[in-house]
């Protein structure tokens, strides 16, 4: 979410996506349209839902985020860690609004667990040497059309050209998500390998990534994961905090009151709940370039639980942001991959109950 935001007129979006103005995650769609595509799996300690990749029918068509791998629950050690963060969604909305009670959720960003985004700095690939009308890419989206001259929106719907060819294999406990890619136009071409895995017997679950560059120009970009985190639906505040392996140097977005949260050395704490329209957000600084700082541990002292995210690369930047319904540390790693090659990196996540709880 820390992405600069940039407003685009209503008027101007492809509102195209078809996502429900109500509730998420509703057993089907209105008009009659068949469910969203799922899928379940479980180690018999984690068990978590799924949305699937699907152009026509899937939950998740916006053009920001990757559609493999969206979480809609997990369920670990008694404790759910992901679900809808909004409790509306409008295609025009452009990011979120907080509207009376609700947080309305725009079309692309009405999604729900540990998702991934790719940006070229705050583009996409391709975007700006697209004329209008030509094309760009998304990775993990599909191959976009640039409508007009405006600058890169992330959190506009662009008209889709080609959702790429995608393929889903299951098992009890994993599922691999590959999409394949090509836009002559543009000279972008990869295979993109995404696996969620649940560890076997343990409240540990892997995302593993692997990004081939199969077109004639080098892919660099940084992937990041926006981590929606809604334990329990627990409210953001004091009960709440963030632990990193470095000194925390946290500077405060402009939209933010800095007093509503400190730091001391290496943890991140909330003073105070947050309510209506209080966002916290700031940018982490102090990492350095060993990817053994790539930790985060959030844990909630009232929920009496916890987890850790860990990745296998080094930070290129770490982001906070978080309203009264979620909590979402963004970690960033940036890539160059030159046609022919890959690159492959790794999270893990561990959920686990505080010692003492009684939860």
């Amino acid at each position: 979410m820390l992405l600069k935001r940039v407003l685009v007129p209503a008027a101007s979006f492809e509102i195209a996506c078809g996502i429900l103005l109500a509730l998420p995650y509703a057993s089907a769609p209105a008009g009659g349209d068949p469910a969203p595509p799922q899928a379940e799996i479980s180690n018999g300690v984690i068990h978590a839902v799924l949305s699937l990749p699907d152009q026509k029918n899937g939950y998740y068509r916006g053009t920001r985020f990757d559609w493999s791998g969206v979480i809609n629950s997990l369920s670990a050690n008694a404790h759910n860690y992901y679900g809808p963060w909004f409790n509306k969604t409008d295609p025009s909305v452009i990011d979120f609004v907080f509207r009376g009670p609700d947080i309305v959720a725009g079309p692309c960003s009405a999604i729900s667990g540990p998702v991934e985004e790719f940006v070229s700095g705050e583009k996409a690939l391709g975007y700006d040497d697209a004329k209008p009308g030509g094309t760009f890419i998304k990775i993990g989206v599909g191959v976009l059309r640039r409508p007009d001259a405006q600058d890169y929106n992330p959190y506009r719907l662009y008209d889709i050209v080609d959702a790429g060819h995608w393929n889903v294999r299951r098992g009890p406990a994993s599922i691999e998500f590959t999409q394949q890619l090509r836009d002559p136009a543009s000279g972008y071409a990869y295979r993109y390998t995404k696996t969620v895995r649940l560890v076997p017997n343990k409240p540990e679950m892997m995302l593993e990534h692997e990004l081939q560059n199969t077109g004639r120009r080098a892919i660099d970009t940084n992937v990041y994961d926006h981590n929606f985190l809604v334990l329990d639906g627990a409210t953001t505040g004091p009960d709440f905090q963030i632990t990193v392996p470095y000194k925390i140097a946290a500077k405060a977005e402009d939209h933010t009151d800095a007093r509503f949260f400190e730091v001391a050395e290496s943890t991140f704490r909330y003073l105070r709940p947050l309510t209506g329209r209080d966002t916290v957000a700031a940018d982490f600084s102090g990492f350095g370039k060993a990817s053994s700082d790539y930790r985060i541990t959030i844990e909630n002292k009232a929920a009496g639980a916890g987890m850790t995210i860990a990745g296998d690369r080094p930070l290129a930047s770490e982001h906070l942001w978080s309203i009264r319904s979620v909590i979402a540390v963004e970690p960033f790693i940036e890539m160059n991959i030159e046609p022919g090659k890959a690159f492959r990196w790794r999270y893990t996540y561990s959920y686990y109950a505080l010692p003492n709880s009684s939860k």
